[in-house]
């Protein structure tokens, strides 16, 4: 009992040994860590050249934002070592904003203007356009700003509605031409506001309210065929709110039981107007065949 005891306090001492062994050869196995050179400059160096770095495309800057000349780079260079904001600094620096907007009234207010009234150049009256622009400033108005955006807003959606309907004042005509006609057919109903309907099958389901959502199959074309939109080409339904929609959607589908497909036919005013949808140009009457597929709960 007395050699079991003795032969395992050496196999213990052996263990204990191999370990601290193997810890030695462990550590000395580990390679020394080399660290990465970097390849630097003196600060000195990095500062110059990282100014240098910042002006990268300053000089078109200058000339296409700013509109300096180059043969003018020195007077810049001038004002450039202003780094005190002295009053004649500030002078110089509101007359020089005052020369920049006067170049962007000319080059791109006016001219814009000119567009929103009626894609003209020449339009308004530029003397006392340039006049309300100073006065506005100068504060020497004779309205308040308030007065003259309402005069401005009130004038320009007058223009805009001149303006469209000189572009597309014919698709309106040739829309109410085409409902007139079309009321006169006996399997077209007219419903009081202007909507007109076809029915092609008449369904037997419920009837959706406008607060709720319905899966249909449809397809969609001007008065002269052209289609626009089909639900059917994509073979794909759609799914959407009854109150989602165009006006004359939104009446159509709840007046249609589950099961119905009709062929609808949409004033303009009942349609987009004079918004111009994708392919739909303003002012069109619109034309669709729509099957109510069911009502999505």
């Amino acid at each position: 009992m007395k050699y079991l005891k003795y032969i395992s306090l050496v196999l213990a001492l052996l263990l204990c040994v191999n370990v601290d062994a193997a810890k030695r050869k462990s550590k000395k196995s580990k390679k020394p860590v080399v660290e990465e050179k970097v390849d630097t400059v003196p600060m000195k160096d990095f500062s110059y050249a990282f100014g240098i770095a910042q002006t990268n495309g300053l000089t078109n800057y200058l000339v296409q934002r700013m509109g300096i000349d180059t043969a003018y780079i020195a007077d810049f260079l001038q004002g450039f070592e202003y780094t005190e904001m002295t009053p004649e600094v500030m002078k110089l620096k509101a007359w020089v904003a005052g020369t920049e907007i006067r170049q962007q009234l000319e080059n791109q207010i006016l001219p814009q203007a000119n567009r929103q009234v009626n894609d003209s150049v020449d339009y308004i009256d530029r003397s006392l356009f340039v006049d309300g622009f100073r006065s506005a400033i100068a504060g020497t108005a004779r309205i308040s700003e308030d007065s003259a955006q309402a005069i401005a807003n009130k004038q320009l959606a007058y223009y805009h509605k001149v303006k469209m309907e000189a572009k597309y004042g014919q698709n309106r005509v040739d829309g109410e031409n085409f409902l007139r006609e079309n009321a006169k057919k006996d399997s077209v109903k007219v419903t009081e506001s202007g909507l007109q309907y076809k029915i092609l099958t008449a369904g037997t389901g419920a009837v959706p309210t406008a607060t709720q959502k319905v899966k249909v199959n449809y397809e969609g074309r001007l008065i002269d065929g052209t289609v626009f939109d089909s639900s059917y080409k994509r073979n794909q339904p759609a799914t959407f709110g009854c109150n989602q929609v165009i006006k004359g959607w939104t009446e159509a589908l709840t007046m249609m039981p589950v099961g119905s497909k009709w062929e609808v036919y949409i004033p303009q005013e009942l349609g987009y107007g004079e918004r111009e949808a994708g392919k739909i140009p303003p002012f069109s009457t619109l034309i669709f065949t729509v099957e109510l597929l069911e009502i999505v709960e």
